[in-house]
């Protein structure tokens, strides 16, 4: 008997944008699978279905995330953690709040790190 679990995959695309850039979506999605190799040959299928859907390109990047949570609430579906010797507000400014997203609400509270930071 195979066991499933859930597991969150991270694909990004690549689409048309005015003049010469280019614009970059990371979205996750969810699948029972019984391993991580599994859910992603999965996303990647759904993933080539939505590229064409959307005029877009799949970059061929996909990463796995082995959800522990039951799904509901608050269940966490996605999580990468890396390294960086980078200050806080550099880092969320290089990586997740650069000015150009478009996205629909963000909310970030600054706090003492941010402030020291800004010092440095």
């Amino acid at each position: 008997m195979q066991v499933f679990g859930w597991f969150g995959v991270r694909c990004i695309f690549r689409s048309p944008a005015e003049g010469d850039d280019w614009l970059y979506e990371e979205r996750v999605t969810l699948w029972p699978a019984v391993d991580a190799e599994s859910a992603i040959a999965l996303a990647e299928t759904e993933a080539e279905e939505y590229a064409g859907a959307i005029d877009a390109e799949y970059l061929g990047l996909a990463q796995a995330y082995t959800m522990a949570d039951e799904l509901g609430p608050g269940a966490e579906v996605y999580s990468l953690i890396r390294p960086s010797r980078l200050a806080t507000s550099v880092y969320l400014t290089t990586y997740f709040d650069t000015g150009t997203e478009r996205q629909t609400h963000t909310r970030q509270e600054q706090s003492s790190l941010d402030r020291r930071d800004l010092q440095e």
